[in-house]
């Protein structure tokens, strides 16, 4: 596929760096500048845009924009017990996929071509990311959902989980399957070990939440001695295929088991406020350990948005704030925490005026995009544009939104 030409345009590159001028942007994810006499895709006027990496979330439960301001104001586990929970046992395939198209129509439309998702009936949920062109790991769990109060499980989800990740990723690699494990409170020790057997099995991801919230980590350690990362580390669960959400409340020991295994640990900011969790990961502590960290959205039922560009400056007030200390999170840092790895391009409309002023050399631009906000124009993903003129053209919103509101209508009747 022959690339697309931008003329006289803004390009932020990998470094924060802006660079002018006429830009090539080819389909495998490099860039180039143009010299005006290539063959191209088509010709974009730049003049309007600026171009920049896209985003990649690491932490979503697509499906529950189905859960979208559902139980406001409650405390976290009555909010699970009551809102969250009981819908759940009613989901159904076709809901999951109705969630998912919305969930996928806000995170093209706010400038992110990638999610780690973790949720029920995965492949009611890879297909959709697949169709739509954006980037996935989609994660599925071992058991069934909700726990029979009868019997034991069948061993039904685990049979169709290994099934899905025996058939390999989706649209040559740009979506792969993944295992759920919940939690070390909600799993067994043999989920978690079968669980950690896959992903080493199938060379895949597992995903997993870690040390959200102070009971949690109490709670833990009262049961088996150890704080939770420490747990896992004694299962052997932990590897760089690992994803932990959260990490809210570790210990320094504990970042230091999770730089040796090289997991990915994911700051979820904007969740853990709003879910009152009492702390988020400490940033510099995290990366003074040398610990991998990626920045995710949660789910929209407790963040309530997918939006990465909102997260980023969430991300970098609580750090700053929680430190005391001004210098953490510069916006080439916090740019880089919300894109690291992206192979994506997305632009910008640079006549909004929350870019505005640009200063010197566009000095202030990066910072104007994450504190102020921005108009997200076009995304493109492996050469395919997903989106164009500030419209997405992979995906319909509007049948999208209006099956939603049905949907949404008829899971909220479940309770």
């Amino acid at each position: 596929m022959e690339p697309r030409r931008i003329t006289s345009t803004r390009l932020v590159d990998d470094n924060g760096v802006v660079h002018h001028g006429d830009i090539l942007l080819h389909p495998d994810g490099s860039w180039s500048k143009s010299n005006g006499d290539e063959d191209v895709l088509e010709t974009i006027d730049g003049a309007n845009r600026v171009i920049t990496r896209s985003f990649q979330n690491w932490h979503t439960h697509l499906p529950m924009m189905l859960n979208r301001s559902m139980g406001e104001g409650l405390p976290l586990m009555e909010w699970l017990q009551q809102s969250i929970f009981p819908t759940e046992k009613h989901v159904t395939r076709e809901l999951i996929e109705i969630g998912t198209k919305a969930a996928v129509a806000e995170l093209i439309a706010t400038g992110t071509t990638f999610a780690c998702d973790m949720y029920h009936h995965p492949d009611s949920i890879a297909p959709v990311l697949a169709d739509s062109g954006i980037r996935g790991i989609i994660c599925g769990p071992t058991t069934s959902w909700p726990p029979s109060e009868t019997e034991e499980d069948n061993g039904d989800v685990l049979k169709k989980l290994e099934l899905l990740l025996a058939s390999g990723p989706l649209e040559n690699g740009r979506v792969e399957y993944g295992i759920a494990a919940h939690s070390v409170y909600t799993c067994s020790e043999e989920t978690l070990l079968r669980a950690a057997d896959l992903g080493k099995k199938y060379n895949a991801y597992t995903h997993i939440h870690t040390s959200e919230t102070r009971a949690e980590v109490t709670d833990c350690y009262a049961i088996h001695g150890m704080y939770p990362i420490e747990y896992l580390e004694s299962l052997n669960f932990l590897s760089d295929s690992t994803v932990c959400a959260h990490c809210g409340w570790v210990t320094k020991k504990e970042m230091r088991i999770l730089a040796e295994k090289e997991c990915h640990a994911v700051h979820c900011p904007t969740s853990n406020q709003k879910l009152a969790c009492g702390g988020t990961m400490s940033y510099p502590a995290m990366t003074e350990a040398k610990v991998d960290v990626r920045l995710g959205t949660d789910g929209a039922a407790s963040n309530n948005s997918l939006d990465m560009r909102s997260e980023a400056k969430t991300a970098s007030l609580i750090q700053r704030h929680d430190h005391w200390d001004a210098t953490i999170l510069n916006p080439i840092e916090t740019w880089s925490l919300a894109t690291k790895e992206s192979k994506d391009w997305i632009t910008w409309d640079i006549n909004d005026i929350r870019l505005r002023p640009l200063g010197t050399n566009d000095r202030r631009l990066l910072a104007n995009l994450i504190y102020s906000g921005g108009t997200c124009l076009d995304v493109f993903v492996d050469g395919r544009a997903l989106r164009r003129d500030g419209k997405t053209i992979s995906i319909d919103e509007t049948i999208v939104f209006n099956d939603l509101e049905n949907a949404a209508r008829e899971y909220y009747s479940q309770i």
